[in-house]
Protein backbone atom coordinates (compact mmCIF):
# COMPACT_ATOMS: atom_id res chain seq x y z
CA UNK A 1 0.00 0.00 0.00
CA UNK A 2 0.85 3.41 -0.90
CA UNK A 3 0.33 7.08 -0.43
CA UNK A 4 1.08 10.35 0.08
CA UNK A 5 4.18 10.74 2.16
CA UNK A 6 3.03 11.47 6.03
CA UNK A 7 5.94 11.44 8.26
CA UNK A 8 7.91 10.48 5.45
CA UNK A 9 6.47 7.19 4.88
CA UNK A 10 5.85 6.32 1.01
CA UNK A 11 4.12 2.53 1.30
CA UNK A 12 3.92 -0.10 4.31
CA UNK A 13 3.42 -3.71 4.25
CA UNK A 14 3.51 -6.72 6.33
CA UNK A 15 5.31 -9.72 5.63
CA UNK A 16 3.91 -13.31 4.60
CA UNK A 17 2.52 -14.59 7.81
CA UNK A 18 2.35 -10.78 8.86
CA UNK A 19 4.63 -11.04 11.95
CA UNK A 20 6.67 -8.27 10.47
CA UNK A 21 6.30 -5.32 8.76
CA UNK A 22 8.40 -3.26 6.62
CA UNK A 23 8.31 0.95 5.78
CA UNK A 24 9.65 2.57 2.78
CA UNK A 25 10.21 5.81 3.59
CA UNK A 26 11.84 8.84 2.31
CA UNK A 27 14.70 8.74 5.06
CA UNK A 28 15.25 4.62 4.14
CA UNK A 29 14.11 1.51 5.18
CA UNK A 30 12.21 0.53 8.73
CA UNK A 31 11.60 -3.16 9.54
CA UNK A 32 9.14 -3.63 12.78
CA UNK A 33 8.01 -6.59 14.57
CA UNK A 34 4.27 -7.05 15.06
CA UNK A 35 4.15 -8.27 18.84
CA UNK A 36 5.81 -7.09 20.72
CA UNK A 37 5.91 -4.32 18.75
CA UNK A 38 9.55 -3.35 18.08
CA UNK A 39 12.20 -2.25 15.49
CA UNK A 40 14.07 -5.27 13.98
CA UNK A 41 16.39 -2.56 11.70
CA UNK A 42 16.75 -0.07 9.63
CA UNK A 43 18.58 0.58 6.14
CA UNK A 44 19.32 5.04 6.78
CA UNK A 45 18.92 7.49 3.61
CA UNK A 46 22.94 7.38 3.46
CA UNK A 47 22.68 3.19 2.55
CA UNK A 48 19.58 2.99 0.46
CA UNK A 49 18.42 7.07 -0.22
CA UNK A 50 14.62 7.35 -0.32
CA UNK A 51 12.58 4.79 -1.11
CA UNK A 52 9.24 3.60 -2.95
CA UNK A 53 8.80 -0.14 -2.22
CA UNK A 54 10.02 -2.48 0.53
CA UNK A 55 9.21 -6.31 0.44
CA UNK A 56 10.42 -8.69 2.94
CA UNK A 57 10.77 -12.74 2.40
CA UNK A 58 8.99 -13.90 6.18
CA UNK A 59 11.95 -13.00 8.70
CA UNK A 60 15.22 -13.85 6.54
CA UNK A 61 18.12 -11.60 5.60
CA UNK A 62 16.42 -10.49 2.14
CA UNK A 63 15.04 -7.32 1.11
CA UNK A 64 13.16 -6.56 -2.21
CA UNK A 65 13.61 -2.78 -2.34
CA UNK A 66 12.65 0.00 -5.54
CA UNK A 67 13.41 3.19 -5.04
CA UNK A 68 11.47 5.89 -4.77
CA UNK A 69 10.55 9.50 -3.09
CA UNK A 70 12.19 12.61 -3.64
CA UNK A 71 16.01 10.92 -3.70
CA UNK A 72 16.39 7.39 -4.81
CA UNK A 73 20.42 6.23 -4.44
CA UNK A 74 20.56 3.43 -6.81
CA UNK A 75 18.46 3.43 -9.80
CA UNK A 76 14.82 4.75 -10.80
CA UNK A 77 11.27 3.46 -10.28
CA UNK A 78 11.77 0.53 -12.70
CA UNK A 79 14.33 -1.53 -11.18
CA UNK A 80 14.16 -4.26 -8.09
CA UNK A 81 17.22 -4.44 -5.97
CA UNK A 82 17.60 -7.61 -3.72
CA UNK A 83 19.55 -6.56 -0.45
CA UNK A 84 20.90 -9.47 1.47
CA UNK A 85 21.99 -8.47 5.25
CA UNK A 86 23.93 -11.18 5.73
CA UNK A 87 26.66 -10.14 2.96
CA UNK A 88 29.93 -9.26 4.40
CA UNK A 89 30.77 -5.64 3.40
CA UNK A 90 31.34 -1.82 4.24
CA UNK A 91 30.15 -0.40 1.14
CA UNK A 92 25.94 -0.58 1.16
CA UNK A 93 26.52 -2.22 -2.88
CA UNK A 94 28.19 -5.35 -1.31
CA UNK A 95 24.83 -5.96 0.02
CA UNK A 96 23.02 -5.84 -3.23
CA UNK A 97 22.99 -9.05 -4.73
CA UNK A 98 20.24 -8.67 -7.11
CA UNK A 99 18.82 -6.60 -9.80
CA UNK A 100 15.78 -7.02 -11.65
CA UNK A 101 15.51 -4.09 -14.54
CA UNK A 102 12.68 -2.66 -16.51
CA UNK A 103 11.75 -0.19 -19.13
CA UNK A 104 8.54 0.90 -16.54
CA UNK A 105 7.39 1.65 -13.41
CA UNK A 106 7.30 -1.22 -10.66
CA UNK A 107 4.63 -0.73 -9.01
CA UNK A 108 4.70 -4.12 -6.48
CA UNK A 109 6.80 -6.90 -5.55
CA UNK A 110 5.94 -10.46 -3.90
CA UNK A 111 8.12 -12.86 -2.94
CA UNK A 112 7.74 -16.45 -1.47
CA UNK A 113 10.34 -18.82 -0.98
CA UNK A 114 11.43 -19.91 -4.22
CA UNK A 115 10.08 -17.04 -6.58
CA UNK A 116 9.45 -13.14 -7.15
CA UNK A 117 6.34 -11.86 -8.37
CA UNK A 118 7.18 -8.36 -10.10
CA UNK A 119 4.12 -5.98 -10.79
CA UNK A 120 3.99 -3.29 -13.53
CA UNK A 121 1.19 -1.33 -14.78
CA UNK A 122 0.07 -3.74 -17.63
CA UNK A 123 2.51 -7.12 -16.98
CA UNK A 124 3.55 -9.31 -14.36
CA UNK A 125 6.97 -11.10 -14.13
CA UNK A 126 7.71 -14.23 -12.21
CA UNK A 127 11.25 -15.04 -11.71
CA UNK A 128 12.82 -18.51 -9.93
CA UNK A 129 14.11 -17.18 -6.31
CA UNK A 130 16.71 -16.38 -4.84
CA UNK A 131 19.15 -18.95 -6.41
CA UNK A 132 20.45 -18.41 -10.32
CA UNK A 133 17.09 -16.40 -11.13
CA UNK A 134 15.56 -16.97 -14.26
CA UNK A 135 12.41 -15.60 -15.93
CA UNK A 136 8.94 -18.25 -15.50
CA UNK A 137 6.62 -16.46 -16.72
CA UNK A 138 5.47 -12.79 -18.31
CA UNK A 139 1.43 -12.38 -18.20
CA UNK A 140 0.10 -9.25 -20.20
CA UNK A 141 -2.82 -7.43 -17.63
CA UNK A 142 -5.81 -5.08 -17.57
CA UNK A 143 -4.40 -1.83 -17.07
CA UNK A 144 -3.66 -2.17 -13.19
CA UNK A 145 -2.01 1.18 -11.79
CA UNK A 146 -1.92 0.01 -8.18
CA UNK A 147 -0.06 -2.80 -8.99
CA UNK A 148 -2.89 -5.07 -7.42
CA UNK A 149 -1.51 -8.56 -7.17
CA UNK A 150 -1.46 -11.20 -4.11
CA UNK A 151 0.94 -14.65 -4.34
CA UNK A 152 0.23 -17.39 -1.86
CA UNK A 153 2.95 -17.84 0.37
CA UNK A 154 1.84 -21.36 0.96
CA UNK A 155 4.20 -24.57 0.17
CA UNK A 156 1.43 -26.87 -1.24
CA UNK A 157 -0.27 -24.23 -3.60
CA UNK A 158 1.71 -21.74 -5.73
CA UNK A 159 -1.47 -19.41 -6.28
CA UNK A 160 -1.25 -15.91 -7.97
CA UNK A 161 -3.93 -13.80 -8.87
CA UNK A 162 -4.33 -10.28 -10.30
CA UNK A 163 -6.80 -8.34 -12.08
CA UNK A 164 -8.46 -10.43 -15.03
CA UNK A 165 -8.89 -8.45 -18.71
CA UNK A 166 -12.27 -8.09 -18.56
CA UNK A 167 -12.91 -5.12 -16.10
CA UNK A 168 -13.69 -6.17 -12.59
CA UNK A 169 -12.63 -9.69 -12.94
CA UNK A 170 -9.27 -12.01 -11.34
CA UNK A 171 -7.23 -14.27 -13.01
CA UNK A 172 -5.89 -16.65 -11.18
CA UNK A 173 -2.57 -18.73 -11.62
CA UNK A 174 -1.28 -21.99 -10.26
CA UNK A 175 2.14 -21.51 -11.05
CA UNK A 176 3.11 -25.14 -9.95
CA UNK A 177 1.17 -26.57 -12.94
CA UNK A 178 1.86 -23.88 -15.41
CA UNK A 179 4.81 -24.81 -17.63
CA UNK A 180 6.98 -21.77 -18.12
CA UNK A 181 7.16 -19.96 -21.51
CA UNK A 182 3.30 -20.84 -21.96
CA UNK A 183 0.32 -19.44 -21.70
CA UNK A 184 -1.65 -21.27 -19.39
CA UNK A 185 -5.94 -21.28 -20.28
CA UNK A 186 -6.98 -18.08 -18.21
CA UNK A 187 -8.76 -19.25 -14.80
CA UNK A 188 -11.19 -16.38 -14.58
CA UNK A 189 -13.56 -15.03 -11.92
CA UNK A 190 -15.63 -12.26 -12.78
CA UNK A 191 -16.02 -10.92 -9.20
CA UNK A 192 -17.55 -7.34 -9.91
CA UNK A 193 -18.98 -5.06 -12.07
CA UNK A 194 -16.13 -2.32 -11.76
CA UNK A 195 -12.35 -2.52 -11.68
CA UNK A 196 -10.77 -4.64 -8.97
CA UNK A 197 -9.28 -2.24 -6.15
CA UNK A 198 -7.79 -4.64 -3.50
CA UNK A 199 -7.23 -8.45 -3.69
CA UNK A 200 -5.81 -11.04 -1.04
CA UNK A 201 -5.52 -14.67 -0.60
CA UNK A 202 -6.14 -16.99 2.59
CA UNK A 203 -2.76 -18.72 3.68
CA UNK A 204 -3.30 -21.97 2.11
CA UNK A 205 -4.56 -20.21 -1.12
CA UNK A 206 -8.34 -22.01 -1.44
CA UNK A 207 -10.14 -18.78 -0.76
CA UNK A 208 -9.80 -15.16 -2.73
CA UNK A 209 -11.64 -11.76 -1.29
CA UNK A 210 -11.65 -8.84 -3.68
CA UNK A 211 -13.33 -5.70 -3.31
CA UNK A 212 -13.34 -3.32 -6.41
CA UNK A 213 -13.51 0.74 -6.93
CA UNK A 214 -16.73 1.19 -5.42
CA UNK A 215 -15.53 -0.55 -2.23
CA UNK A 216 -19.17 -1.10 -0.86
CA UNK A 217 -18.87 -5.09 -0.50
CA UNK A 218 -16.36 -7.72 -0.34
CA UNK A 219 -16.57 -11.02 -2.16
CA UNK A 220 -14.89 -14.27 -1.23
CA UNK A 221 -14.38 -17.02 -3.97
CA UNK A 222 -13.72 -20.82 -3.80
CA UNK A 223 -9.82 -20.85 -5.18
CA UNK A 224 -10.33 -24.16 -7.08
CA UNK A 225 -14.73 -24.04 -8.01
CA UNK A 226 -14.82 -20.10 -8.49
CA UNK A 227 -17.94 -20.42 -6.50
CA UNK A 228 -18.76 -17.16 -4.73
CA UNK A 229 -18.88 -18.28 -0.98
CA UNK A 230 -20.07 -14.94 0.72
CA UNK A 231 -20.12 -11.40 0.07
CA UNK A 232 -19.70 -9.08 3.25
CA UNK A 233 -20.94 -5.35 2.97
CA UNK A 234 -18.45 -2.36 4.31
CA UNK A 235 -20.80 0.15 4.02
CA UNK A 236 -23.12 1.58 1.96
CA UNK A 237 -20.87 4.64 0.63
CA UNK A 238 -18.10 4.29 -1.87
CA UNK A 239 -14.83 3.64 -0.07
CA UNK A 240 -11.20 2.91 -1.35
CA UNK A 241 -10.03 -0.30 0.47
CA UNK A 242 -6.56 -0.16 1.50
CA UNK A 243 -6.07 -3.61 2.60
CA UNK A 244 -7.66 -7.06 3.00
CA UNK A 245 -6.70 -9.51 5.39
CA UNK A 246 -7.69 -13.04 6.46
CA UNK A 247 -6.92 -14.69 10.12
CA UNK A 248 -4.18 -17.53 10.09
CA UNK A 249 -6.75 -19.74 10.18
CA UNK A 250 -9.51 -18.37 7.44
CA UNK A 251 -12.33 -17.64 10.50
CA UNK A 252 -12.27 -13.94 10.48
CA UNK A 253 -11.11 -11.51 7.85
CA UNK A 254 -10.62 -7.61 8.24
CA UNK A 255 -10.19 -4.70 5.79
CA UNK A 256 -9.47 -0.98 6.43
CA UNK A 257 -9.91 2.05 3.70
CA UNK A 258 -10.02 5.66 3.35
CA UNK A 259 -13.27 6.28 5.59
CA UNK A 260 -10.99 5.26 8.58
CA UNK A 261 -12.64 2.48 9.61
CA UNK A 262 -11.17 -1.48 10.51
CA UNK A 263 -13.94 -3.96 9.72
CA UNK A 264 -14.05 -7.30 11.05
CA UNK A 265 -15.98 -10.23 9.40
CA UNK A 266 -16.68 -13.73 10.43
CA UNK A 267 -15.81 -16.53 7.44
CA UNK A 268 -15.71 -19.44 9.66
CA UNK A 269 -19.55 -18.70 11.20
CA UNK A 270 -20.95 -15.99 9.51
CA UNK A 271 -24.13 -15.64 11.82
CA UNK A 272 -21.53 -13.98 13.93
CA UNK A 273 -22.08 -10.38 10.98
CA UNK A 274 -24.49 -8.21 11.22
CA UNK A 275 -27.64 -8.47 9.57
CA UNK A 276 -29.56 -5.56 7.86
CA UNK A 277 -32.73 -4.91 10.57
CA UNK A 278 -35.09 -4.98 6.80
CA UNK A 279 -34.01 -8.79 6.69
CA UNK A 280 -36.48 -9.36 9.74
CA UNK A 281 -39.19 -7.19 8.14
CA UNK A 282 -39.97 -9.84 5.20
CA UNK A 283 -40.36 -9.19 2.02
CA UNK A 284 -38.62 -5.97 0.69
CA UNK A 285 -38.60 -4.42 -2.61
CA UNK A 286 -35.66 -4.92 -4.93
CA UNK A 287 -33.64 -1.48 -4.27
CA UNK A 288 -33.11 -2.33 -0.41
CA UNK A 289 -33.06 -6.15 -1.34
CA UNK A 290 -29.37 -6.33 -1.98
CA UNK A 291 -28.77 -4.47 1.66
CA UNK A 292 -31.05 -6.91 3.45
CA UNK A 293 -28.87 -10.19 1.56
CA UNK A 294 -25.46 -8.37 2.21
CA UNK A 295 -23.80 -9.42 5.83
CA UNK A 296 -22.06 -6.41 7.81
CA UNK A 297 -19.02 -6.62 9.96
CA UNK A 298 -19.13 -8.05 13.49
CA UNK A 299 -17.15 -5.66 14.76
CA UNK A 300 -14.69 -1.99 13.99
CA UNK A 301 -12.39 0.25 14.61
CA UNK A 302 -11.55 3.48 13.88
CA UNK A 303 -7.92 5.04 12.84
CA UNK A 304 -7.07 8.75 12.03
CA UNK A 305 -9.18 9.08 8.95
CA UNK A 306 -6.76 11.22 6.54
CA UNK A 307 -3.98 8.48 6.87
CA UNK A 308 -4.45 5.30 4.75
CA UNK A 309 -3.44 1.89 6.53
CA UNK A 310 -2.80 -2.09 6.28
CA UNK A 311 -4.11 -4.11 8.83
CA UNK A 312 -3.95 -8.02 9.95
CA UNK A 313 -4.60 -10.60 12.83
CA UNK A 314 -2.94 -10.62 15.73
CA UNK A 315 -1.81 -13.62 17.37
CA UNK A 316 -4.93 -15.61 19.66
CA UNK A 317 -3.77 -14.90 23.52
CA UNK A 318 -6.93 -17.80 23.97
CA UNK A 319 -10.43 -19.17 22.18
CA UNK A 320 -12.67 -16.33 22.49
CA UNK A 321 -10.52 -13.17 22.31
CA UNK A 322 -8.74 -12.16 18.84
CA UNK A 323 -6.58 -9.29 17.90
CA UNK A 324 -6.20 -6.55 14.85
CA UNK A 325 -3.68 -4.45 14.10
CA UNK A 326 -3.66 -1.40 12.51
CA UNK A 327 -0.41 0.18 10.95
CA UNK A 328 -0.64 3.44 9.57
CA UNK A 329 1.16 6.08 7.10
CA UNK A 330 1.14 8.60 9.78
CA UNK A 331 3.23 6.10 12.16
CA UNK A 332 0.81 5.03 14.74
CA UNK A 333 0.38 1.78 15.73
CA UNK A 334 -3.37 0.10 16.60
CA UNK A 335 -4.05 -2.96 18.13
CA UNK A 336 -8.06 -4.02 18.72
CA UNK A 337 -8.93 -7.06 20.39
CA UNK A 338 -12.35 -8.55 19.57
CA UNK A 339 -14.61 -11.39 20.93
CA UNK A 340 -17.27 -13.10 18.96
CA UNK A 341 -20.12 -11.28 20.10
CA UNK A 342 -18.73 -8.31 18.68
CA UNK A 343 -17.23 -6.11 21.40
CA UNK A 344 -14.17 -4.50 20.17
CA UNK A 345 -11.78 -2.36 22.63
CA UNK A 346 -8.22 -0.76 21.95
CA UNK A 347 -5.64 -2.77 23.91
CA UNK A 348 -2.19 -0.69 22.09
CA UNK A 349 -1.74 2.33 20.81
CA UNK A 350 1.42 3.57 19.92
CA UNK A 351 3.99 5.71 17.78
CA UNK A 352 5.99 3.03 15.72
CA UNK A 353 8.19 5.80 13.76
CA UNK A 354 9.17 7.32 17.53
CA UNK A 355 11.00 3.49 18.43
CA UNK A 356 14.49 3.53 17.61
CA UNK A 357 16.56 1.05 17.57
CA UNK A 358 20.69 1.96 17.54
CA UNK A 359 21.58 -1.55 15.63
CA UNK A 360 21.65 -1.51 11.76
CA UNK A 361 19.45 -4.32 10.00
Amino acid sequence: MTQQPLRGVTSLRFNQDQSCFCCAMETGVRIYNVEPLMEKGHLDHEQVGSMGLVEMLYRSNLLALVGGGSSPKFSEISAVLIWDDAREGKDSKDKLVLEFTFTKAVLAVRMRHDKIVIVLRNRIYVYSFPDNPRKLFEFDTRDNPKGICDLCPSLEKQLLVFPGHKCGSLQLVDLASTKPGTSSAPFTINAHQSDVACVSLNQPGTVVASASQKGTLIRLFDTQSKEKLVELRRGTDPATLYCINFSHDSSFLCASSDKGTVHIFALKDTRLNRRSALARVGKVGPMIGQYVDSQWSLASFTVPAESACICAFGRNTSKNVNSVIAICVDGTFHKYVFTPDGNCNREAFDVYLDICDDDDF
